[in-house]
């Protein structure tokens, strides 16, 4: 009778464990998906998320090329690596997509979000709201005797901060783009 004797402190590895672990821990990815500029493209992916159960934190989707009728679409969603690796795997089996990026690994990218909101106030929250609204960059693009309409881009962390700050000056409305992005570099 043999006896396999491993020494302390060394680990058994197996050809079959090879493939990397991914982490249980829910991340934020930003996906840019190319298709083709058609009716329905955009159910179809949609219902890629909506059949499995996953969450679309911001999306956004325009026309980029006339001529070929491609258009992208810009999805934030969160999940495990796994759900991310799994999403991107299915994206790219639907027919009408012709490249998906994964913003998020692929290095760094410029992401944009466009907001409007509308503050309602009379005088010092008035006075207070403009001023606000000149250290954020913000535009009053519409202005009335009781209200103001301000258009903010940025990140959505600073749309964030820049809603904060409004609500007790009168926020009574937002109205927010979803995050455009794209990878920086050559």
């Amino acid at each position: 009778m043999s006896a396999l004797k491993i020494k302390k402190g060394s680990t058994k590895h197996s050809a079959y464990n090879l493939r990397p672990t991914f982490s249980d821990k829910a991340e934020t990815h930003t996906l840019a998906v190319i298709v083709d500029n058609e009716p329905g493209v955009l159910a179809r992916v949609i219902g890629l998320f909506s059949g499995r159960g996953y969450n679309i934190d911001s999306l956004t989707v325009a026309e980029v090329d006339h001529t070929g009728h491609m258009s992208r679409i810009t999805i934030v969603t969160t999940g495990t690596p796994q759900v991310i690796e799994q999403i991107k795997a299915q994206l790219g089996r639907i027919v009408v997509v012709h490249d998906v990026h994964d913003l998020t690994v692929e290095g760094h990218s410029v992401e944009r979000e466009l907001a409007l909101l509308k503050v309602a106030g009379e005088g010092e929250k008035r006075v207070e709201a403009l001023r606000l609204a000149d250290i954020f960059r913000a535009n009053a693009v519409d202005s009335t005797l009781n209200s103001f309409v301000f258009e903010i881009t940025g990140t959505p962390q600073k749309i964030d901060a820049f809603a904060d700050l409004m609500r007790p000056l009168g926020l009574t409305e937002i109205a927010r783009t979803g995050i455009a992005a794209l990878s920086r570099g050559a």
